[in-house]
């Protein structure tokens, strides 16, 4: 299905994000950025340290807000939500996968998927099947008990994307997932994205700075110095 069919998920509309505000060596980070992503679409947002993507994925996923401009996640408007309305719609619509897996070192893998689950309110019984059946999607059904420094990197970055899908979200955010990986690794961290993708048609949006893994996605879009400079399809469009 072609990108024009779909309805936006998200919206951004002449983003801006500045910091030491009002100071002589006041930095402009992003210089009004433009971008409609597509319910079911899988993106990358793709380009070199410096360039902006890390700003602009943190206010994507509602972890800071721009300066100016307008931003629609999901039919809400999160530039004038509140910052407990925030907080909610990073737990319900949004998935998060870090570089750093970012997982809590002294509980298990199983537990370690159940914790968006415990913030959103989901009872004890329904969280632990969830949990299982998400670590299973991912090839990690021998490992659920395991704490984190008993697993490689590829399997924390495997738990780390059962939890991200924990709520269901609207939306997958990865922020170069494979960074810490091997090649080997890397791909079979990939592979579970386009069967997430595939298989159960999430919207996800990939930050790297590699060309050639950006290039696996439907489309690419290309920031320099806080601005887009390019958006073309992908292998998979």
């Amino acid at each position: 299905m072609e990108a024009k069919e779909r309805k936006p998920i998200i919206t951004l509309r002449d983003i801006r994000k500045n910091f030491f505000i009002g100071t002589p060596n006041e930095l402009h980070v992003l210089k009004g950025i433009n971008l409609d992503v597509y319910e079911g679409e899988f993106v990358a947002i793709v380009g070199q340290s410096g360039s902006g993507k890390s700003t602009l994925m943190n206010i994507i996923g509602a972890l800071d807000r721009p300066t100016s401009g307008e931003y629609t996640l999901d039919g809400v408007d999160v530039i004038s939500a509140k910052d407990s309305e925030l907080s909610g719609i990073r737990n319900q619509k949004i998935g998060f996968v870090f570089q750093t897996y970012n997982l809590i070192s002294k509980t298990n893998a199983i537990r370690n998927v159940e914790m968006p689950m415990l913030y959103g309110g989901v009872p004890r019984k329904a969280r632990a099947e969830r949990a299982e059946e998400l670590l299973t999607l991912v090839g990690m059904e021998e490992r659920m008990k395991h704490l984190p420094e008993e697993l490689s990197g590829g399997q924390k970055q495997r738990v780390a994307i059962a939890r991200a899908m924990a709520n269901d979200p609207a939306i997958i955010l990865a922020d170069e997932p494979t960074g810490a990986l091997d090649s080997a690794t890397g791909r079979l961290v990939m592979d579970i994205f386009h069967k997430l993708h595939k298989e159960q048609g999430k919207t996800i949006v990939l930050i790297t700075h590699s060309p050639e893994l950006a290039e696996e996605t439907e489309r690419m879009i290309t920031l320099k110095d806080g601005e887009i400079i390019s958006e073309r399809k992908g292998a998979s469009s």
